[in-house]
């Protein structure tokens, strides 16, 4: 007892200064506190504002759901959530999108395996149906072209196949836009980069191709010498022509010459009234002329006594 009333004796006997000095603490410990509330405070402030706030670029839209339900399609621009009541889900791309699958094994009509690359052109035109109606639209999409590949190449042979490709594409692009319509998603465009068919096939391909390149070459050696046979031919004939045309002329020419001379000795008788026993010396002058020819018959005719008589008788009348 006395020893505890010591105690307090002593403790009442402590400076003021002191218990200042714990209030001091006291005070700077709570303001310290107060500025590592603040401080909490502007932290949740930020927090709840950056979560409240999105920025979906241009070209893209974002689904909102609110309490876990659909509550509507944000596009481009400042968008405002509510905090932690709202969730944007992952943006969605509103351009058009290219997508090339890998090769696809395709058995054809005549039973040949080929493999056909295809390319997908692509856009999405529905945000709410792309994100609630389908999964996963792109591996969605792969699916379908290789089924719908399938059965239209399933109905071709293999050169119907190789030489058909708008109309494979067009079927193509016909069953997938009708299917993916509902997923929010429109097929713009298929595109068939490549059909493959066996190596085997390919041999025979190439075979074929040299054939026909050699019967094309054939073909045009056979119309070249067709060309210049038929440029020879008109040649020779025109040179023909030509030829003949010279004869004629010149047997024309020839003739015209005869007729002048033959008119210009008839003219020159008639005229000069010659003497009948002249006529008859000159008759038989020209016979020689006759004979020199080569294989020639020479036929006399009767009158050539009657040459002879105006002979003699035009010399007996000169004596």
């Amino acid at each position: 007892m006395g020893r505890h009333q010591g105690n307090r004796r002593r403790h009442s006997r402590r400076p003021s200064h002191y218990l200042a000095g714990n209030r001091q603490r006291i005070g700077a410990n709570l303001v310290s506190a107060a500025v590592v509330v603040v401080l909490i405070l502007v932290a949740l402030v930020l927090i709840v504002v950056v979560r409240s706030i999105r920025i979906v670029p241009q070209a893209r839209a974002g689904v909102v759901e609110r309490l876990g339900r659909y509550q509507s399609v944000r596009g481009a621009g400042l968008n405002i959530l509510v905090p932690f009541i709202d969730r944007m889900r992952p943006l969605i791309d509103l351009r058009e999108q290219v997508v090339s699958f890998p090769p696809q094994p395709v058995i054809t009509e005549d039973n040949l395996v080929v493999n056909i690359d295809t390319v997908i052109y692509f856009q999405v035109t529905d945000p709410r149906s792309a994100t609630y109606e389908i999964a996963n639209y792109i591996q969605a999409i792969e699916q379908l072209t290789v089924t719908t590949l399938r059965n239209v190449v399933g109905g071709m042979d293999l050169e119907a196949a190789l030489t058909s490709r708008d109309q494979i594409n067009s079927q193509l692009r016909g069953v997938l836009d009708e299917a993916t319509g509902k997923w929010g998603v429109r097929v713009n465009r298929v595109e068939i980069k490549a059909i493959d068919p066996p190596d085997s096939i390919k041999e025979s391909m190439e075979q074929q191709m040299r054939a026909d390149r050699n019967k094309r070459a054939a073909i045009l050696t056979a119309e070249g010498v067709k060309q210049s046979a038929i440029l020879t031919a008109e040649g020779e004939k025109q040179s023909a022509i030509l030829t003949a045309q010279g004869q004629r002329e010149s047997e024309i020419l020839r003739a015209e010459g005869q007729a002048k001379a033959i008119a210009t000795v008839f003219t020159a008788i008639h005229e000069g009234n010659p003497d009948p026993s002249l006529l008859a010396y000159q008759y038989l002058e020209s016979l020689p002329k006759v004979a020199s020819y080569g294989n020639t018959v020479i036929v006399v005719p009767s009158e050539l006594t009657t040459a002879m008589q105006k002979i003699t008788e035009g010399f007996n009348k000169s004596e």
